[in-house]
């Protein structure tokens, strides 16, 4: 149940201020604040999972460095998102049988028409902006088998951070991409059969427990923004925001063995190119779930 005080309530400005001037404070610097140096992230300890933990209440996400190198297998982010409470996996169309996404390149049909399985540049977004609104993506977490050969660096923001920044600019932009109908998705449709009927939704959303949640992508194409002259004011300030030198963006190239745990902040990649090795390709595991990242 929400208290009777929201920093998320646009009219509640006293609780804003609490939370922002908390945000701020507890804001990290550089990436090394994100990094938790670990054993093994399939039996992660108990003060390994406090210093991940911490780090994911403050800033929404945390990067791990681990020891196991280039160990592939999808039990291991799943043993990850279990240690944080996620188990309802988000099984979407090109998973594995456990519900695990391997992010590789790949050619085959159902794969090659979607850009995370290719080495093309994917710009800002969260992921799952265009499930049900009842069935969102509240935590992604990312295992790191292998690098590419070169490129294929990540940059992520606190959404929250993007929403605080946003506000202090201008309220009304926070107000016109909390409308329910600030985004499109068109219909997905392959082959004559509908996957995904079209969805309307927000962009910044509270969920039942209190928390800001954010759906968004800065994709030109299967988007349609409201026509609303103060939501496309608040989209391109959002862009232009997510491609400046903010210090609150951070980059890292993720390598062998490293992690990512978040509430599905906002992320990219750029383009990259792969080892001429099929066996030194690069490789990710990725686990979106309908639970956030919490204490069990």
């Amino acid at each position: 149940m929400m208290s009777d005080s929201n920093p998320f309530d646009l009219n509640d400005d006293s609780a804003y201020q609490a939370w922002r001037d908390r945000k701020l404070r507890e804001a990290p610097t550089e990436v090394g604040d994100l990094i938790v140096e670990i054993n093994d992230p399939r039996t992660i300890t108990r003060s390994e999972h406090d210093a991940i933990l911490d780090r994911v209440r403050r800033f929404n996400m945390a990067v791990y460095v681990s020891t196991i190198g280039g160990m592939e297998g999808t039990h291991i982010p799943r043993a990850v998102g279990m240690r944080f409470g996620c188990n309802n996996i988000n099984r979407n169309r090109g998973a594995e049988d456990d519900g695990v996404t391997a992010i590789t390149i790949q050619a085959d049909e159902i794969h090659s028409p979607y850009i995370p399985y290719s080495n093309r540049e994917i710009h800002w977004h969260t992921d799952g902006y265009y499930n049900r609104l009842d069935l969102q993506n509240y935590a992604l977490l990312l295992h790191f088998v292998r690098p590419a050969m070169d490129g294929g660096e990540n940059a992520v923001m606190d959404h929250e951070m993007a929403y605080l920044l946003m506000r202090d600019e201008n309220p009304d932009y926070v107000r016109a991409l909390m409308r329910e109908d600030a985004m499109i998705i068109p219909n997905h449709v392959v082959d004559g059969c509908e996957l995904r009927p079209e969805r309307a939704g927000p962009v910044f959303l509270e969920t039942a427990a209190g928390n800001l949640h954010m759906r968004y992508t800065m994709r030109k194409r299967n988007i349609i923004w409201n026509s609303d002259p103060l939501v496309q004011e608040a989209v391109a300030w959002l862009e232009n925001l997510l491609k400046s030198d903010c210090n609150q963006i951070f980059r890292a190239t993720m390598q062998s063995g490293w992690g990512f745990v978040s509430n599905n902040v906002l992320h990219d990649r750029t383009g990259f190119i792969d080892d001429p090795d099929p066996a030194k390709k690069r490789l990710m595991y990725r686990a979106r779930y309908y639970d956030r990242v919490h204490n069990t």
